[in-house]
């Protein structure tokens, strides 16, 4: 196998806390010889578990990344039973430009395991496969809709085969508190990085904290309560965990996204008008949004409707719309005994 061409500041045996990045080699035509870095940091103290914590996979979701910043920033070894690992901006001129995907038009989130000796993406993805993947114990992948969707603030999870490992998914999942929880499947292509983390038996924790272009003081507060006691609850971090019930708050839903037609993608360009928003109940039939046409005006609004009862989940929020763009997701609530 080629060894892997990304370069690494820090030294994964060291103890005590240590800043430093990653280097991607680039050729420019400012510089012949170049390379991008992506920041990292280590905190690091005796005997506990391993914590991947990860933002920032796709550049416009920027909820995680604040909390990724915040924690390593604030986390200190005395803190710590074990090893953090963070890293809070994977894919940086994505999160600079405000995208969803690279410069290069690739999506981080679909280049997994990579390639050592494929294009930059694919030497990142290939560097946390080989190296950061198997030193973990746990890895969180933090998301939000980015600017294209409004998606309920939530942690969320796959339904792996292995019963212990989805239990400790589950339970990983739980531990962020949140309102709400959703289970999903892959759409649009694979090369996940939490797949491939959960091909490894890795406890894999991820989120979809909002979205919409904007990060309301809330969902700010959300992720960092939730990846703190995240972290409180694998053992890695000081302190009591915290559950809803301790908080005074009533059992969190979760809702069943795995049933492919809750994805509802438009049949046409034009302008979608939401009707509902996340977390209302919809029944079958019910109009979740419009479509408006912008060169007929004339023309009578395209109602969209539920093709499952359950919840709204997701809506678009970006009114401009293009056919076969996903406009709303649904999910129905599912009681945690039959995950087990």
């Amino acid at each position: 196998m080629i060894e892997s061409p990304v370069g690494c500041t820090i030294d994964y045996t060291r103890q005590g806390k240590q800043v430093g990045h990653l280097s991607l080699q680039k050729i420019t035509n400012t510089a012949g010889w170049a390379s991008t870095f992506v920041q990292l940091a280590q905190i690091a103290n005796g005997d506990g578990p391993t914590v991947l914590v990860l933002a920032g996979n796709h550049g416009d979701e920027y909820e995680g990344q604040v909390a990724a910043l915040r924690l390593l920033q604030e986390l200190e070894p005395g803190q710590v039973s074990g090893r953090v690992i963070v890293i809070p901006v994977l894919s940086k001129a994505a999160a600079k430009a405000n995208t969803r995907n690279w410069p290069s038009g690739a999506n981080f989130n679909r280049s997994f395991p990579g390639r050592p000796d494929g294009p930059p993406n694919e030497q990142l993805a290939d560097y946390l496969t080989r190296v950061l993947f198997p030193m973990a114990d746990v890895v969180i992948d933090m998301h939000s809709g980015g600017r294209s969707a409004w998606f309920i603030p939530c942690s969320h999870m796959h339904v792996v085969e292995d019963p212990a490992q989805r239990r400790a998914m589950l339970e990983g999942m739980e531990a962020w508190n949140s309102d709400w929880h959703y289970l999903y499947i892959d759409v649009n292509g694979s090369g996940l990085l939490p797949v491939e983390a959960e091909n490894q038996g890795k406890l894999v924790i991820t989120t979809e904290l909002g979205g919409g272009g904007r990060v309301p003081a809330p969902v700010h507060q959300l992720a960092w309560s939730g990846l703190t006691n995240v972290l409180r609850h694998v053992g890695v971090l000081e302190g009591e965990v915290q559950t809803r019930a301790s908080l005074g708050l009533p059992p969190a839903v979760i809702l069943d996204g795995r049933n492919p037609a809750n994805i509802v993608v438009s049949p046409e360009d034009g302008l979608f008008e939401a009707l509902l928003e996340p977390g209302e109940p919809v029944s079958v039939g019910q109009p979740v949004g419009r479509l408006w046409f912008v060169d007929t005006p004339t023309r009578p609004p395209l109602e969209l409707e539920a093709p499952l009862g359950g919840h709204v989940a997701v809506t678009k929020a970006i009114p401009v719309v293009e056919q076969g763009d996903c406009v709303f997701v649904l999910g129905q609530p599912l009681d945690r005994s039959e995950l087990l």
